[in-house]
């Protein structure tokens, strides 16, 4: 048997695509291709990481928010905390401003993911509060978008889904 299609050559070059190929990154609706999203290609996310706000914060200008204080507020800020972190799986090294979704709308993380929470900016989202839906990849935000942002590829977030993370099938 003779298989040379791994998720870039099924796209690119069905011509290779002989007894069997190998999808991969296609499968969760991620990009193979650093030139192209997922949504051109016609992939649709499979696997939408979720959680929720815990807290609601308020800062003034100066005050810093994450470990060693790396985001500085320049404005009054409303700061979510959001219940995921790095022992989840959420990547240790996305910076401050990684996108996000908080209730449908789009936000950006703030200072350095912590172990069990991240924290995000809600000041343009007076609607957003505790238990607001978050949505870090998936439905609505490309984790292709995700993974650029945090400087890795997508695959690496799919991977990295820690084992208490719930599974909800459906």
């Amino acid at each position: 048997p003779v298989s040379l299609a791994n998720s870039a050559a099924i796209l690119r070059y069905p011509q290779t695509a002989h007894d069997w190929v190998r999808p991969g990154i296609m499968l969760y609706g991620g990009s193979p291709f650093a030139d192209q999203d997922a949504a051109s290609l016609g992939l649709l996310p499979v696997m939408t990481l979720r959680s929720r706000i815990l807290a609601v914060q308020e800062i003034g200008v100066g005050e810093r928010v994450g470990y060693g204080g790396t985001f500085v507020a320049q404005r009054p800020t409303r700061v979510g905390v959001v219940a995921c972190g790095y022992a989840d799986g959420y990547p240790r090294h996305a910076p401050g401003g990684t996108p996000i979704l908080v209730a449908g709308r789009r936000t950006q993380t703030l200072g350095r993911v912590s172990m069990d929470m991240l924290a995000c900016d809600l000041s343009d989202l007076p609607e957003a509060g505790v238990n607001s839906p978050v949505v870090l990849w998936g439905e609505g935000l490309p984790a292709d978008e995700v993974a650029t942002a945090a400087g890795t590829i997508s695959y690496e977030l799919f991977c990295a889904l820690a084992r208490r993370v719930p599974v909800v099938e459906g």
